[in-house]
C-alpha cells in the first residue's frame, strides 16, 4: 500500500499476530492509530473472555451495547450473514482511523491484516494480494473516494476462515468492518468446477447485502467484477512501495 504523496507519514505494526501499516498527514497521529489498536483489541479480547460464543460463532449474534469494537463487529456481521470474528481486522482499523480524523488528520489510513480503512483528500494506492497467484501484487487499485473500506477474503490464501475456494474475493464499501464481514460471506461461496458459475454466485452474494459498493472476484484464473469497482491500476513490483 502506498500514497501517491510523498510527503505522508508511513509505518509498518506488528500487533500480536496481525501485521499492518499506517499512513498519515501528522507523524503524531501514527501513534494514536496503533494506541487505538491496541485499546480496542484489549477490549475485545477482555469481552471474548467471558462471552466465548462471541469468539466461535459462524451466525450473527446480537449486537451488545459495548464495547464499541464489539458492538461494530456484531453489527457488520450481521449485515453479512457471517459470525462476528470474521470482521474484526476492519472494525479495528476503522476505529483507529476515527480516532486519526479525531486528532486533525487529514489523511489517515490503516491497513490491518490486508484490510484498508481510509480517509483521505489525495488519491491512496492498494495492490491486491492473493498469495502466489500470478496476478498477486500485479494490479490494485486506486482509491479516490472517502471514506473507504476495502477487504478481502480467499479460500486458499489466508488463515481466516472460509469455506470457499476464492483465490480472492474483494469488496469495497464506505467503512472496512463491513468489507471484511462481506468478504467472507462472499468468499464462502466461490467454490465449484465451474469458475463462471461460482463467481456469479459470489457477486450474487455481494449484491445481496446492503452497504456493498462493489466487488472483485478472482477464481481458477478467471475474473469477475460488479459494482463500483476503483480503478484497476497496474503494480510496479520493482518500484519502491512508498
Amino acid at each position: 500500500m502506498k500514497s501517491i504523496r510523498e510527503d505522508l507519514f508511513k509505518r509498518t505494526f506488528e500487533l500480536k499476530e496481525s501485521c499492518g501499516t499506517i499512513i498519515a498527514d501528522k507523524e503524531s497521529a501514527i501513534g494514536i492509530g496503533i494506541a487505538s489498536l491496541k485499546r480496542n483489541r484489549l477490549e475485545l479480547e477482555t469481552f471474548a473472555k467471558s462471552n466465548q460464543n462471541f469468539l466461535l460463532s459462524l451466525k450473527p449474534i446480537m449486537p451488545p451495547a459495548e464495547p464499541l469494537v464489539v458492538k461494530l463487529m456484531a453489527q457488520a456481521a450481521a449485515i453479512a450473514g457471517v459470525g462476528p470474528m470474521a470482521a474484526v481486522a476492519g472494525v479495528l482499523a476503522d476505529l483507529a482511523v476515527k480516532d486519526m480524523v479525531a486528532a486533525g488528520c487529514r489523511v489517515a489510513v490503516v491497513e490491518d491484516g490486508g484490510e484498508i480503512s481510509a480517509v483521505s483528500y489525495v488519491p491512496v494506492d492498494v495492490a491486491l494480494a492473493a498469495g502466489d497467484e500470478p496476478l498477486s501484487k500485479r494490479f490494485g487499485f486506486r482509491l479516490t473516494e472517502f471514506p473507504a473500506g476495502v477487504a478481502t477474503s480467499s479460500g486458499r490464501f489466508s488463515h481466516a476462515l472460509s469455506f470457499g475456494d476464492a483465490e480472492a474475493a474483494t469488496i469495497f464499501c464506505c467503512d472496512a468492518g463491513l468489507a471484511d464481514a462481506a468478504a467472507t460471506a462472499v468468499g464462502n461461496v466461490v467454490k465449484g468446477e465451474k469458475p463462471h458459475k461460482a463467481i456469479n454466485a459470489g457477486i450474487k452474494r455481494a449484491q445481496s447485502i446492503k452497504g456493498v459498493n462493489g466487488v472483485l472476484i478472482l477464481y481458477k484464473g478467471f475474473v469477475g467484477t460488479a459494482g463500483k469497482i476503483p480503478p484497476i491500476i497496474k503494480v510496479d513490483l520493482e518500484a519502491p512501495q512508498g
